[in-house]
């Protein structure tokens, strides 16, 4: 499933790859992409484990830049 989500506050375009490196590390994550530029979130997950991967998502971005916040 692909999906697309806008990102709150994000910061700084280092900020995004690092997000970025980080959630196409995890499992279930087919690709991922973040646009500081356009403030979103794009991923390709596996469709049955989707809320799932997104918890891990919202942790991992949560940890890299705490303000920034996922419009779920």
């Amino acid at each position: 499933m692909k999906k697309r989500f806008k990102l709150m506050d994000l910061d700084c375009a280092n900020c995004a790859a690092k997000m970025e490196d980080a959630i196409k590390k995890i499992d279930g994550v087919n690709d991922a992409s973040v646009s500081f530029m356009t403030q979103k979130l794009s991923i390709d997950a596996d469709d049955a484990r989707f809320d799932e991967i997104m918890a891990q998502v919202v942790a991992v971005c949560r940890k890299v830049e705490p303000d920034c916040t996922i419009q779920l």
